[in-house]
């Protein structure tokens, strides 16, 4: 899943053939939304990627964003530094990781900066790709639809696909050495890393892999997750900080 892109406005459905970062931020905006303190609050969003994540929805709804990446957008609302290394002038009432924890050197170091950067109470807002349950069932359900070109910068299934085929290993096998090959993250260190320094006050999974479909949308990813025929991709997490002890 990307981790950046143009998104639809709330409550907006994209048109068939839009690109999968306008359908992905679409459908997790509204998650996203309800676990925000009211606007104007002051919201930082972890990895917004080249064309801004969340940040505009955020800026709409009367929200003070920031997207804070290394190759954020230009604008008032960006800064170009790494997360780590931003520090802003007063603390944030919330933080925003939607599909960036798991690309990060160490998920540990990241959320570290996460709490400095918080205020007493304030919230984390985490949107994850649950990878170690994309079972072989699961990537044949996707790879069952009609996929993205490869060749779109969202089209990662497809590539994926090819590339399994082309390997001639079983699935188990290919696809944990291209999560080792990535350093990608599984949700459970980051699970376990969110639960060492944050209160949790909202834990649920979700589809995940619908924006890369384009025959499929969220609604039929969560039947067949009902039906058992696939297994839930998207870790949904909000939780506080801890007031610091004096």
């Amino acid at each position: 899943m990307a981790d950046s892109g143009t998104h639809g406005h709330q409550g907006e459905v994209p048109a068939r053939g839009s690109d999968g970062d306008v359908i992905w931020l679409a459908a997790t905006w509204p998650f996203i939304r309800s676990q925000l303190p009211p606007p104007p609050a002051r919201v930082i969003e972890l990895g917004c990627g080249p064309a801004g994540g969340h940040i505009p929805a955020l800026v709409r709804a009367g929200y003070d964003a920031t997207g804070v990446d290394p190759q954020a957008p230009e604008g008032v609302a960006y800064r170009r530094a790494a997360f780590e290394d931003y520090w802003p002038e007063t603390p944030a009432d919330a933080v925003i990781a939607s599909v960036s924890l798991h690309h990060v050197e160490d998920p540990g170091a990241a959320l570290d900066h996460v709490a400095e950067v918080l205020g007493p109470g304030g919230t984390v807002i985490v949107v994850e790709w649950i990878s170690e349950d994309f079972d072989e069932a699961t990537a044949r359900w996707c790879f069952g639809h009609q996929l993205r070109d490869a060749d779109d910068q969202d089209g990662w299934l497809a590539g994926l696909y090819a590339q399994w085929t082309e390997s001639g290993l079983s699935w188990d096998e290919f696809f944990a050495g291209r999560l080792e090959q990535h350093g990608l993250h599984p949700a459970s260190v980051i699970r376990r890393e969110l639960d060492a320094r944050f209160t949790g006050t909202h834990l649920s999974t979700a589809p995940y892999y619908f924006s890369d479909l384009l025959d499929a949308d969220a609604a039929a990813e969560q039947a067949a997750i009902d039906a058992g025929r696939v297994r839930a991709g998207c870790l949904r997490y909000a939780g506080r900080r801890a007031p610091r002890s004096r």
